[in-house]
């Protein structure tokens, strides 16, 4: 059980650190709504802790010792911490599902492109379908079509994520975007780094990935069906503010890199009320044959590791990763150490 002073800290860093999730989160039972703020602080932390480090490489191995006290349930004294390894006992949370986390937190921190949309799915299954299977199994669903939907769910916000910081992050040296696509549509990866600047060609881009986004918000939609009756309006809630920045990116023209989309709080409440209202569709309407839907190849991993079918060992690829990271953090190092003396 998590402490209640630790509880509040959490709710408080999620409060100021995501207000997206925290409005919808207001729609969840009690009893998801605190181990989900507890997951989603120990989340967002760990981002923070590596995207906002110098030195990344040790952020993320020290976030892999974190992982590990909390899953020998000796946590390090810190509230998220604490708040988390109380989630891992209370629920059984299979450590793949974390792993997968932590792995797309290395390849941000190597600074990792994506080539196509599969490679981009892949990181998104990891920073954010990762996530959306661990809410699943805080609300005890390990049916896999129901996984399947909230790792669609997952895909669909990180893309919408990425669309929404194109030009954030390429002054800070970051792109998300498939390479492909960029060049396909004549965008030099390496001009828009060196002088981002909103384009046709652009918001071309821009415009084929919340087209993506949307379908698997569609999709999605399908799962949130399947969860538990009291929890359906916290998660289309989700869904609808998530959807709703990338409407706000569509009705700046795509410009993302001179204007930050943004929702009001008007909107959100109105997506509040209209998830109240599909939650309650969902008991009067037959069940969609789309929960059906073939899972995404990429997220594939995340469902069984959530619904316990044959759970694959992640720890080789998370292995490789951070082994990987240090490498390229040494290298990067190498030139900075003064060269060793002569022996005579």
């Amino acid at each position: 059980m998590i402490a209640p002073e630790d509880m509040a800290h959490c709710v408080e860093a999620i409060r100021h650190g995501s207000r997206s999730f925290h409005a919808a989160s207001r729609l969840l039972p009690t009893r998801v709504r605190e181990p989900a703020l507890a997951l989603y602080a120990f989340c967002r932390l760990a981002d923070d802790a590596v995207d906002l480090q110098q030195e990344k490489a040790d952020a993320v191995l020290r976030l892999h010792d974190r992982l590990d006290r909390a899953y020998a349930g000796r946590p390090l004294d810190a509230p998220a911490d604490r708040a988390f390894a109380a989630v891992i006992e209370d629920f059984d949370m299979p450590r793949a599902l974390p792993d997968a986390l932590l792995e797309g937190l290395a390849w941000d921190a190597m600074g990792r492109r994506y080539a196509t949309l599969s490679d981009l799915r892949a990181y998104s299954a990891r920073v954010a379908s990762a996530v959306g299977a661990m809410m699943c199994v805080l609300m005890r669903v390990r049916d896999r079509d129901a996984l399947a939907r909230a790792c669609d769910l997952g895909v669909a916000m990180q893309l919408t994520n990425i669309a929404r910081d194109v030009g954030e992050d390429a002054r800070e040296g970051r792109l998300y975007l498939p390479t492909d696509w960029l060049q396909g549509a004549g965008v030099d990866p390496a001009g828009l780094l060196r002088d981002p600047r909103p384009t046709p060609e652009l918001a071309s881009v821009l415009r084929r990935l919340l087209r993506e986004a949307g379908q698997l918000y569609h999709r999605s939609e399908a799962g949130i069906a399947a969860l538990p009756l009291s929890a359906r309006p916290g998660i289309f809630a989700a869904r609808f503010i998530y959807a709703g920045i990338g409407g706000a990116v569509a009705r700046n023209g795509f410009d993302t890199i001179t204007r930050r989309a943004r929702t009001s709080g008007g909107q959100k409440l109105g997506w509040l009320m209209l998830s109240g209202l599909r939650a309650g569709l969902t008991v009067a309407l037959p069940r969609s044959a789309v929960i059906h839907a073939r899972t995404l190849p990429e997220t594939d991993f995340l469902v069984r590791a959530a619904a316990k079918d044959a759970a694959p060992d992640w720890s080789e690829s998370l292995h490789q990763a951070l082994v990987a990271l240090k490498l390229q953090e040494q290298n990067r190092r190498a030139p900075l150490m003064p060269p060793m003396p002569a022996v005579r």
